[in-house]
């Protein structure tokens, strides 16, 4: 399945329920030290996104959206925008959808984030969701920025000794 939008915010892009060979797409899409800044610092190992993408295919069999591959124009992975079930018991909005995104470091200030943030909510709509979350580390100025382009507001504030990590909101 794939998704594509113009939705008046360039660019287009589209949106692939991730395949097995995804999990290296993404694992050298993040190789960059900036792209894991907020993420664990350093690149996660391959194994980290075979299971990651496998998850993704689950959750999209079985809730009909997941955190979806994004494609570029000519086709080249992006990264991922989409949304999956909060995966922290431990802290944080537990039990609720979150809404998120990641792109290699040079796909970052294009638009590619929003534009697929939009077109994966579409989905998130259709499931019957009647909200999502954003979990932005406090640092996090880029995804900040998207989640307001979203329409979404800062909520809660969810402290952790490693970082403060704001809780953004829509309501759709």
């Amino acid at each position: 399945m794939t998704k594509t939008t113009t939705d008046g915010v360039p660019p287009a892009v589209e949106l692939r329920v991730p395949t097995e060979e995804d999990a290296w797409n993404w694992h050298h899409a993040f190789a960059h030290p900036d792209v894991m800044e907020f993420h664990g610092g350093a690149p996660a190992e391959l194994s980290v996104y075979d299971e990651l993408t496998a998850r993704q295919r689950r959750h999209h069999a079985e809730r009909g959206f997941c955190f979806y591959t994004l494609l570029g124009p000519d086709g080249t992975v992006l990264g991922f925008a989409g949304a999956q079930p909060w995966p922290h018991e431990s802290w944080g909005p537990a039990g609720e959808i979150e809404i998120g995104w990641r792109l290699g470091r040079d796909h970052w200030g294009k638009g590619y984030a929003t534009a697929a943030a939009r077109a994966a909510l579409e989905d998130v709509r259709a499931a019957g969701v009647p909200e999502v979350v954003a979990m932005i580390n406090s640092r996090n100025a880029r995804s900040i920025t998207v989640a307001e382009r979203l329409g979404m507001r800062r909520a809660e504030t969810y402290e952790t000794p490693k970082l403060t990590a704001y809780c953004y909101r829509l309501t759709l």
